[in-house]
């Protein structure tokens, strides 16, 4: 069946566009809360936000909705995502809504849901939330005496802050290190400062003031060139970026230079299976895993399981190998054994742990090996379907060719962007440039 509103990661668009408009926002409100009303008991939905200007919009529409069938709903206000999934199970609410677009800039925004389990809902899920989208909605309103309730959570912030600050090992500090850390002007402004301030450390913080038309403005992890320019001005034994929703993360060593989700994954994958608690025998990554990564983790006896891109997809190929961690080079990195979804926050405390602990600089504790070359494009699009144009196939073809098993070409529709993303990989940087740009300018042509 397709899906008219859900996408890889929720739904997710310009803001007062279709298909994020209140009316559309209160609508979704309206059929989760229809989907998860289950039983006699009084139900409840929690909902967190990142900073966006139209969070407010949004936020209002979704209340509107769920109360409407009768749930009752907790605000929290700016909260990173993972702090969402963490605290629907705390509260043991039916239901957990996220407000954000994640690594998208302010004019996008979003609604990702969870189960009260804290996780991302299947796809078969969504598809039951549409359905009743479709129907008329007095079919499904309650009467005037069971109307939902909304307040607001005071306390959010500090019950994430703990629960961080309790997956870091209790021995160890981050008492001398100077960290920089680049919140995007989102979600984490005020609890990823604090968590690290509370473990001892020297924190410096950037992207701390979000306007509600800041967020992830040439700062955050997928401009970490902001960070890494702090970290050397500071004089800084770290740094890490986040994005507008806390769920991806990049970090940076003392010299600036970048450490990325797939270097995160091979430090965490040594540092846990030195300890014995690393299962599955190696990690999930996803088919933009770099090949260095692959290959590092076979000197270490350990596997690569790769899976789609996106973490619900990652999550769920931790699940069918028994895998405790797994992650994107993007910077999603999901730790099942302390969270449901990706969390860039409690992902940096298990590198700085690793630092903390061995006593070295970053850049000798976290490059771990040397990436193959890989190059990346985004090629954006309106209408239509470019990949199935005869001369973008050809281009391709040819491309396979020229790596003459060198190397791999992945062209991919983002599903969270109009993009199309072409990658490729090989030991010839100039080829595979080459190779990409080709790719890329029949895409063009294709889409024009």
């Amino acid at each position: 069946m397709t899906r008219k509103y859900f996408g890889t990661d929720g739904i997710r668009g310009l803001a007062n566009s279709f298909p994020m408009t209140p009316d559309i926002a209160m609508k979704v409100g309206m059929a989760a809360g229809r989907v998860f009303t289950r039983g006699e008991h009084r139900h409840r939905v929690v909902i967190g936000k990142d900073t966006r200007l139209s969070g407010y919009m949004v936020e209002s529409a979704l209340v509107a909705g769920f109360t409407s069938v009768g749930m009752d709903v907790f605000l929290f206000g700016p909260l990173p995502t993972p702090a969402v999934a963490m605290l629907t199970r705390s509260l043991r609410a039916d239901l957990g809504v996220m407000i954000s677009a994640s690594h998208n800039p302010y004019t996008d925004n979003g609604i990702k849901l969870f189960g009260p389990d804290g996780q991302k809902l299947s796809d078969a899920c969504e598809q039951k939330i549409e359905a009743a989208m479709a129907k008329g909605s007095d079919e499904i309103l309650v009467p005037a005496s069971k109307i939902g309730r909304a307040k607001r959570i005071d306390d959010a912030q500090a019950r994430y802050i703990e629960f961080v600050k309790y997956t870091f090992p209790r021995n160890l500090k981050l008492d001398g290190l100077r960290i920089v850390v680049d919140c995007a002007h989102g979600a984490a402004y005020k609890v990823a400062p604090a968590v690290l301030w509370e473990l001892g450390a020297d924190v410096v913080a950037i992207g701390v003031e979000p306007d509600g038309m800041n967020t992830n403005f040439e700062c955050g992890s997928t401009a970490p060139e902001a960070m890494c320019k702090k970290v050397c001005e500071m004089r800084a034994d770290f740094g890490i970026a986040l994005d507008g929703d806390a769920d991806r993360v990049v970090m940076a060593d003392e010299h600036g230079r970048i450490i990325d989700g797939d270097q995160i994954l091979a430090l965490i994958a040594r540092s846990w299976s030195k300890t014995g608690v690393l299962k599955g025998g190696g990690v999930v990554g996803t088919v933009m895993s770099n090949a260095g990564l692959e290959r590092y983790l076979t000197t270490q006896n350990l596997k690569l399981a790769r899976a789609a891109v996106g973490d619900r997809y990652v999550i769920e190929e931790m699940k069918k190998g028994g895998f405790n961690v797994g992650g994107e080079q993007s910077g999603h990195i999901v730790l099942s054994d302390f969270c449901t979804t990706g969390d860039g926050l409690i992902a940096a405390l298990q590198v700085l742990a690793v630092v903390a602990l061995e006593k070295k600089p970053a850049s000798q504790a976290a490059h771990l090996f040397e990436p193959m070359p890989q190059v990346l494009q985004n090629v954006r699009f309106r209408n239509g379907a470019p990949l199935e144009d005869a001369r973008v196939k050809s281009s391709i073809e040819a491309g396979t060719a020229r790596l003459n098993g060198s190397g791999r070409i992945l062209v991919r529709k983002s599903g969270t962007e109009p993009v199309i993303r072409v990658m490729a990989e090989g030991d010839d940087q100039v080829l595979i440039q080459n190779i990409v740009h080709d790719i890329a300018a029949a895409i063009e042509e294709a889409a024009a």
